[in-house]
């Protein structure tokens, strides 16, 4: 089913980032997803992130492959560049063309199925490269789109409608991002976009590879007493292990965070008060064997972990690695990018 495009009358009273923009300007077509999708929520919040972010429309690539979520960057920002790919190979594509374009943001948004399945071998090798993105992985643990056979994400024990239990156990993209060296992780939950915002403007901002887990219920084939992709499954058992906010790059503002204490309240450069909580005793979200241990030792006890969980800033990304040119390649002139047949000659190439 083709998506349709939404009327671009947006009410005048609307509030407008610094651009002029409203967050209308960062709607796409009308979602053709099931009602109550998860997707949706993903959509959403991605927009809403981008608008506070002040992203310019033109300067996103929205990529995806095949499945449910290679939809949902049709629902977000119709002005920006969009290619969707082949079944699991987004992953490579996104690669050729941060390698071209670098000043991009590139959103990347794959499902569990694209990703853990018959992407997971492109999957490692993002991680390795550490290539500048925000992937949006949309976990529902099933396959939507051919009538809900359980992914590699699913939980064992985890049931179909029918009653028909998981009995292998699920590829976890969080604890396979921190054993191959991955510098951003963070899990969150499509029906919490208090949350989920803040860590999708993190991602955006990061300088690798930032990969975002977000459950996302399947409300068609995944959402039955029995699942633990469902809404409620998620709601009864998300334990939130740091409270995620974030606040862009400008003149230091200090206040002091007390462990133990309630909520400070401290006011942005916009304005906008953001309330700060302490994270739990003993997190470190730099330290990838700490991490690693609390997240077993939260799925022992049947907890989901939400938040922030790793991040780490020091590790170069794609460009650096290849030390690439600050000008984009797409736009260094044709003559720097092919010195020609006497210079080539003098290194040795006929």
């Amino acid at each position: 089913m083709p998506s349709i495009d939404k009327p671009l009358v947006a009410h005048p009273g609307l509030e407008r980032n610094e651009l002029g923009l409203t967050v209308r300007d960062y709607e796409g077509s009308m979602s053709t997803l099931c009602a109550g999708c998860g997707h949706d929520s993903v959509s959403a919040a991605l927009m809403h992130a981008l608008w506070e972010m002040s992203t310019p429309p033109h300067m996103i690539a929205k990529l995806s492959g095949i499945g449910c979520s290679a939809k949902t960057p049709a629902y977000f920002v119709h002005g920006a560049h969009g290619f969707n790919t082949a079944h699991g190979r987004m992953a490579p594509i996104a690669t050729g063309a941060n390698a071209a374009n670098r000043d991009l943001l590139y959103i990347g948004v794959s499902g569990d199925g694209d990703t853990l399945s018959i992407g997971l071998g492109h999957f490692g090798h993002l991680i390795r490269r550490n290539v500048r993105m925000l992937y949006v992985l949309e976990n529902n643990g099933v396959y939507g789109l051919t009538k809900g056979q359980f992914s590699a994400s699913a939980d064992v024990g985890s049931t179909t409608k029918r009653g028909t239990p998981n009995e292998l156990p699920p590829i976890d993209p969080i604890m396979m991002g921190l054993s191959m060296g991955a510098t951003f992780l963070a899990r969150g939950f499509s029906g919490d976009k208090q949350q989920l915002v803040p860590i999708l403007k993190a991602a955006a901002s990061h300088g690798g590879l930032a990969i975002v887990d977000v459950i996302s219920p399947c409300v068609t084939f995944n959402d039955h007493e029995g699942s633990t992709k469902s809404y409620l499954f998620t709601r009864q058992h998300d334990v939130a292990v740091t409270v995620t906010d974030f606040v862009p790059p400008a003149a230091a503002i200090e206040a002091t965070i007390g462990t133990g204490i309630g909520p400070v309240s401290v006011t942005m450069h916009s304005g906008a008060d953001i309330r700060f909580r302490a994270v739990p005793a003993g997190y470190d979200p730099t330290d990838r064997q700490a991490v690693s241990s609390h997240l077993q030792e939260a799925r022992s006890r049947g907890e989901v972990v939400t938040g922030l969980l790793f991040v780490d800033e020091e590790i170069p990304d794609l460009h650096e690695l290849n030390h690439t040119v600050d000008i984009p390649l797409a736009q260094v002139p044709f003559e720097r990018l092919n010195p020609g047949a006497a210079e080539l000659a003098k290194l040795g190439f006929r």
